[in-house]
């Protein structure tokens, strides 16, 4: 296996290393995550369901989970770590909205070892996917989970206003604190289970600088291409019939609305 190394970047390693982030073994992260999110989902269930308000999208919860167990928590078999959840309540209702109910969302995250995924993308971040296909959990930058705080005011907004939305959908963010180093998640839906066959992979940014897939990623069996190869293999674009074109493109003017706020 590849080790990442602590800045995020792949470094090449031993075959039978452990994969870490940030001089974290993988299986650390993974147990963290699936004890952390355990007790802050079912801390939620004690708190009445009312409206969102302003100040619960910057309210940020946490939590000491000692490697020997406390009265909160349970022990476990990884470092003492501390367990950050970011507007929780604000999370709560996003995935109501989205229809997860809490026992689900738990099941799915905490019942089976998290799944690893390789990661094609030059950011380093680790991928988990849950063993039912349902979610993905994505480790990311301290600048990333900012800008996703920042966003949740008009992401609540352009949720209740376009339900249609083709944002990714949040599901909750959190951070594991441990020997001085913050590993910050993020829970989205999962839009590609690993059960269907994919005939072309395409990862587009929007932009043609340095956007096409390099000869080594074109030589795996299921190459990730880039912005620049799209153009050369679809150059005559998509073809959707006309109603299912004026919702997309109504929906995507919505949506970039919503990121030109920030």
């Amino acid at each position: 296996m590849q080790t990442i190394a602590e800045n995020g970047d792949a470094s090449s390693g031993k075959q039978n290393e452990e994969k870490t982030y940030k001089k974290t073994a993988s299986s650390a992260i993974k147990g963290a995550i699936q004890l952390g999110i355990g007790y802050t989902v079912g801390n939620l269930t004690s708190k009445p369901d009312r409206d969102v308000l302003m100040q619960d999208f910057y309210v940020v919860e946490s939590v000491f989970l000692p490697s020997e167990g406390s009265n909160l928590t349970p022990a476990h078999h990884y470092p003492d770590f501390r367990f950050k959840t970011y507007a929780p309540l604000a999370f709560r209702y996003f995935r109501e909205l989205f229809g997860i109910k809490p026992d689900d969302y738990l099941y799915s995250i905490c019942s089976e070892p998290l799944i690893e995924l390789s990661n094609p993308g030059a950011s380093g971040s680790l991928f988990f996917v849950t063993s039912d296909d349902e979610f993905i959990i994505k480790t990311v930058q301290h600048k990333e989970a900012e800008f996703l705080q920042k966003l949740l005011p008009g992401y609540y907004m352009n949720l209740n206003q376009n339900p249609r939305t083709l944002l990714p959908k949040f599901y909750g963010l959190y951070c594991v604190q441990s020997g001085g180093i913050n590993i910050r998640i993020v829970v989205m839906n999962n839009v590609l289970p690993r059960a269907l066959k994919m005939h072309y992979n395409y990862d587009l940014k929007g932009s043609t600088y340095k956007r096409r897939a390099s000869r080594k990623e074109r030589e795996k069996s299921n190459p990730t291409f880039k912005d620049l190869d799209f153009l050369q293999d679809l150059h005559e674009g998509l073809y959707f019939d006309s109603e299912t074109y004026s919702a997309l493109m109504k929906t995507l003017q919505r949506d970039c609305r919503v990121s030109e706020m920030f």
